[in-house]
């Protein structure tokens, strides 16, 4: 099905005035990411007229790019600055990368599933994306090479918070992770690491693609 940009537009700002704002969502930073990303590049044509529904959509491969109020709500708990240099855990749609490039310095994607991996980068880099960096790989491994990282987010659930996840997040930095693996009883988790310390805070209730490993 074919819709022209200008209706792309105004699904997106419908999109945002009664499923992000309405529920809460107040960082500027991120109301504005979401007016911009188009959320219908990183679905198959099939699902365009879907792509702006509050829920998820299955991407194929047993994985789904998350409702875009979980969207919003993860992004606005990292509390990103212009500046932050950001790992993300599972690449996905590319959707939430999309989100985070727009606010953060540069961000640094992990994704398990190669075929997804470059599907993704190939959309994004066409939209014109210079500031994320991709990799293949286990996301329980993070990316040490580079950390750490101001900011952490994951988005696919482990039973635990990755150690290695937590050794690669600066002082200061924050973690937002769904923990839990059963898809019916998973939490919604912030970390703040103060030096040795982790504070952790739980948000709410959420469902995701559990968190593989090799």
């Amino acid at each position: 099905m074919f819709f022209d940009e200008e209706k792309f537009s105004r699904l997106r700002e419908e999109m945002v005035k009664t499923q992000i704002i309405a529920r809460g969502i107040k960082d500027k930073k991120v109301i504005e990411a979401l007016k911009k990303v188009p959320r219908h590049c990183f679905v198959e044509s099939e699902s365009y007229e879907s792509a702006y529904g509050d829920y998820p959509l299955s991407i194929g491969l047993s994985q789904t790019i998350s409702q875009p109020y979980i969207v919003a709500l993860m992004t606005e708990l990292l509390e990103i600055k212009n500046s932050d240099r950001i790992l993300e855990i599972g690449t996905g749609s590319g959707y939430q990368t999309a989100i985070l490039a727009e606010i953060a310095s540069e961000v640094f994607t992990v994704e398990f599933i190669d075929t997804l991996s470059k599907k993704s980068e190939t959309v994004l880099r066409k939209m014109g994306y210079k500031n994320i960096n991709f990799k293949i790989g286990d996301g329980y491994e993070g990316w040490p090479e580079f950390s750490p990282f101001s900011k952490i987010i994951v988005t696919a659930a482990p039973e635990n918070v990755p150690g290695k996840l937590k050794e690669q997040l600066a002082d200061n930095g924050k973690m937002v992770i769904p923990v839990g693996v059963n898809v019916f009883n998973q939490c919604l988790v912030k970390l703040t690491r103060l030096k040795e310390r982790f504070i952790s805070e739980e948000i709410c209730g959420v469902s995701f693609v559990p968190m593989v490993k090799k």
